[in-house]
């Protein structure tokens, strides 16, 4: 090949990549869809189903299971696929469980397709980071793993405020319906965008990938984790009735203001990627400590409505600008004391996120009802972090 014809291809390849990452933007967006929404479905599953809402809330929960506990082991089972191969599987598995989800006559059915689809996002976010990461030069890798992750945080924003909407004016089936077609939509973009020549890693034996979990160091990166991440879910799972009960705005109000809050979270994110580039322990520790703060300040201004709006804009780029940082962070800790394992600690740290969700969302309901109410989960969720910061300055002191 000549000189012109290798420029061109170059060319074509580097023009290729950002095409890529959005085709596992898209699929993002329609996992980090089916996560969230259900929670506003729950009075209409149940009604449907003649079930209590406390029963419904397994949906929820044996989702999270699905992604911690599954996602792990699914993924080391399938390291030697082909990425792509695998890619485009999961997807296929998200979109049988979703249609499942649609069509089920049962709650039990409905159940068991919400594992399904949660074995399905916890191997994909694990092995999407690693193709995004692939597909960029290593200072880019940050970056490119926060494109992909947008498509979570654009779910938030959009996704999960029409599904709502779907679900209550249409049906709960027709939001899985819905779901399923985004589903479609990306495997058919991974299917003709995502380079074929992305290879999955040597077969690991049990012994190698019991060295994931048996390095400090990675062990440590999980922890920081669920709970650097998962303290700001003391707030954010709360964050309606706060803003209602405490700060006083309208059911109407609230909700432009959780688009609001949607919408710097995905700024947020692509901040956090652009900043986590070359050092992620130094980035992480920065940002936990801001949004600790910002979580403590929102305790103070809560119930003054500029005030607490302007906090509320601040946690929300701070409450999703580290995801970027902790998937490239443990993947580095993986390649340095478990060569091999990457895709199997960045599962685990898909777990993690979702163990840190359900630690927050469970401790802002004890909070809740406690007599410290609502209006304390701001102060406590920025315990949580601060000590995801302390976690973080151990690490890298280590590493250092």
């Amino acid at each position: 090949m000549d000189s012109s014809a290798t420029m061109t291809a170059n060319t074509a390849k580097r023009k290729s990549m950002p095409a890529a990452l959005w085709a596992l933007t898209i699929s993002a967006f329609g996992i980090g869809t089916t996560e969230f929404v259900i929670v506003g479905l729950l009075p209409t599953v149940a009604q449907d189903l003649a079930i209590s809402i406390s029963s419904a809330g397994l949906l929820v929960s044996l989702y999270a299971v699905g992604v911690a506990v599954g996602a792990p082991i699914l993924t080391a089972l399938t390291s030697k696929i082909p990425r792509k191969k695998l890619l485009l599987g999961v997807m296929l598995l998200f979109i049988l469980g979703n249609g499942l989800a649609a069509i089920a006559p049962t709650f039990g059915l409905l159940v068991m397709a919400r594992i399904l689809t949660g074995f399905a996002h916890g191997v994909y976010f694990s092995i999407g980071a690693t193709i995004a990461a692939s597909l960029v030069p290593p200072n880019k890798r940050a970056s490119a793993i926060a494109i992909m992750f947008a498509g979570l945080t654009i779910a938030i924003v959009t996704g999960v405020p029409l599904g709502t909407f779907i679900g209550q004016n249409f049906g709960w089936r027709a939001t899985f319906i819905g779901v399923s077609i985004l589903g479609i939509i990306g495997a058919l973009s991974s299917a003709v965008l995502v380079p074929a020549s992305i290879q999955g890693g040597k077969a690991l034996r049990i012994v190698d990938q019991l060295k994931v979990i048996k390095s400090p160091s990675v062990l440590l990166v999980l922890a920081i984790t669920a709970l650097g991440y998962g303290g700001t879910f003391v707030t954010f799972t709360y964050l309606a009735p706060l803003l209602e009960e405490v700060t006083g705005f309208s059911a109407s109000m609230t909700s432009l203001l959780l688009l609001v809050y949607g919408i710097a979270i995905a700024i947020g994110n692509i901040v956090g990627g652009n900043v986590s580039n070359k050092k992620p322990s130094k980035a992480l520790m920065v940002m936990f400590i801001l949004q600790a703060v910002v979580l403590l300040v929102l305790y103070f201004t809560a119930p003054f409505q500029v005030a607490a709006v302007v906090t509320l804009f601040f946690m929300g780029i701070l409450a999703f600008s580290n995801v970027p940082a902790l998937q490239l962070y443990i993947v580095q800790m993986a390649e340095k004391y478990a060569p091999g394992t990457e895709d199997v600690a960045s599962a685990l740290n898909i777990a993690a996120f979702n163990v840190g969700i359900a630690i927050g969302a469970a401790l802002g309901g004890k909070i809740v009802e406690s007599s410290l109410g609502v209006g304390a989960t701001p102060w406590i969720g920025s315990i949580l972090v601060f000590i995801g910061f302390l976690l973080t300055l151990v690490s890298h002191r280590r590493e250092r």
